[in-house]
């Protein structure tokens, strides 16, 4: 990490941009979510700078991976749909700050000298919120609880357990602020079998966003060695 940045810093830009274009959003038309678009890709590229190739091709993955998904689960079959029914263009780059937001609050020095406390402390957090979706909710939530199942098992055998931590945070702090607000909505039941109950939004929203935490993870050591074996002079791994 470069001087003069640091997680912090970074951290405290997150959640002050993820309210900011969100509230935003609900005033704009298009071609002022594509203004947000151009800032949000302007910010993303600005913090990578201040990473290293490593965490460059984890972001990289989640915002491919990320932006698949939300064209397929939103734009094709209305899981969740958004305010203007299409995927406002600041998403995409939105979702590479969200992991970035995770990574940093996972290496906070507090965060890393309590780890064992941070970990606990998601399980009886997200657990008591999918639990209350399950079985008091007024509107029953059946996905959220699956991936507070998946979040589980992410922070049992993952390789990068703070990671999940600081996504259960960040995901959540994003989810509750953009359906609460309404920028996008969850339908009540899964559109794909037609017969999952959903919160709005999902109460561990983050377990199903570790799938694209878990994937940048394992992909981008791949990806930075097939960069530089490809450069001029390059040599493998």
């Amino acid at each position: 990490m470069k001087p003069g940045w640091s997680d912090a810093k970074a951290l405290v830009l997150a959640l002050i941009w993820i309210p900011s274009v969100l509230w935003c959003d609900r005033f704009v038309n298009l071609p002022g979510q594509v203004v947000l678009g151009a800032i949000t890709w302007a910010l993303l590229i600005w913090w990578l700078v201040h990473e290293t190739p490593t965490v460059r091709a984890q972001t990289a993955v989640v915002v491919v991976l990320a932006t698949v998904v939300e064209y397929v689960f939103s734009g094709w079959l209305g899981v969740y749909v958004y305010r203007l029914d299409h995927v406002p263009a600041y998403v995409p780059p939105g979702h590479g700050l969200v992991y970035l937001a995770a990574l940093a609050v996972g290496r906070l020095p507090v965060v890393q000298r309590n780890a064992r406390l941070a970990v606990r402390t998601t399980i009886v957090l997200a657990g008591a919120w999918a639990f209350w979706g399950l079985l008091l909710s007024p509107r029953h939530d059946v996905l959220g609880f699956f991936w507070y199942v998946c979040l589980l098992g992410f922070l049992r055998w993952g390789q990068s357990t703070l990671l999940y931590v600081g996504a259960f945070f960040v995901v959540s702090y994003l989810e509750i602020l953009g359906t609460g607000w309404g920028v996008w909505a969850w339908q009540p039941v899964d559109t794909i079998m037609g017969w999952v109950p959903m919160g709005n939004p999902p109460s561990i929203a983050a377990g199903g966003y570790g799938w694209f935490d878990l994937y940048a993870v394992l992909l981008a050591p791949v990806l930075v060695r097939r960069w530089r074996v490809e450069q001029p002079g390059g040599v493998g791994p």
